[in-house]
């Protein structure tokens, strides 16, 4: 029988009885149709995997028996941030989904001239919300015991304002240089442009902060498939594909 793995935003220690939250117990219970006994797999996010048995499951609660602290998958050598221009809808959701599964360690959501999408009050922190949903449930399926964060979306100017987490990249089709050409280092933080793409003045914005232009090859991708794209290349080159 397979054993289910689930996220829970509780503290896990061997020997602990919880009662997991709404979303993960409804999961395990009437999705999955778990059962009294059954082992389960729980994570957190502090980059442990925890054995543990569910101990009662009731249409309403699941409560589980942590038995025992295992070793999280191993991250990526090479820490990458995606730097995404808002998109609308499923393309937001594909682009934190695949790029989770590839092994990026955050999420720089950013407002662009040509993103279409302004959020703002309740409306931003249900769409956080959701976003750190997608990324969660692509941990439970990839088996990261690391949760990606998601964080609140910045101006272009706001995010070339802040400390550089490594060397940046932006992918733009006139480059010169391609992303296999790119000096990586441990961090690398990489900006994909929205539908459209970055306006010229934003790119030479970013040129004056030293943001470097790769582009992946001849073709245009779309949005959504920029940035798995180029992770998985970054991965080859210098993650965990690379030995």
């Amino acid at each position: 029988m397979r054993i289910h793995r689930v996220h829970t935003r509780q503290a896990l220690e061997p020997g602990l009885e919880l009662v997991l939250e709404e979303g993960p117990a409804h999961y395990l219970n009437r999705v999955l149709r778990v059962v009294q006994g059954q082992a389960i797999v729980l994570f957190n996010g502090d980059g442990h995997e925890y054995a543990a048995e569910v101990r009662r499951a009731g249409r309403r609660e699941l409560v589980a028996t942590v038995h025992s602290r295992l070793p999280g998958l191993a991250e990526s050598a090479l820490e990458i941030t995606v730097v995404q221009a808002l998109s609308r809808g499923e393309r937001m959701d594909q682009t934190l989904q695949k790029c989770t599964e590839l092994g990026v360690a955050a999420f720089q959501p950013l407002l662009t001239e040509r993103s279409g999408v302004r959020l703002t009050g309740d409306k931003l922190d249900r769409r956080l919300a959701h976003w750190q949903g997608v990324v969660i449930a692509a941990c439970e399926q990839c088996g990261r015991a690391r949760v990606p964060p998601v964080r609140a979306p910045l101006s272009i100017a706001e995010w070339l304002g802040q400390a550089a987490r490594g060397s940046r990249f932006v992918l733009d089709p006139d480059a010169l240089m391609g992303l296999a050409g790119a000096d990586l280092t441990g961090s690398v933080e990489l900006a994909i442009g929205p539908e459209g793409g970055f306006s010229a003045g934003e790119l030479s914005g970013m040129g004056k902060f030293g943001v470097q232009g790769v582009k992946l090859g001849p073709r245009i991708l779309r949005t959504e498939t920029a940035a798995p794209a180029a992770v998985a290349i970054l991965q080859c080159l210098k993650g965990d594909l690379a030995t």
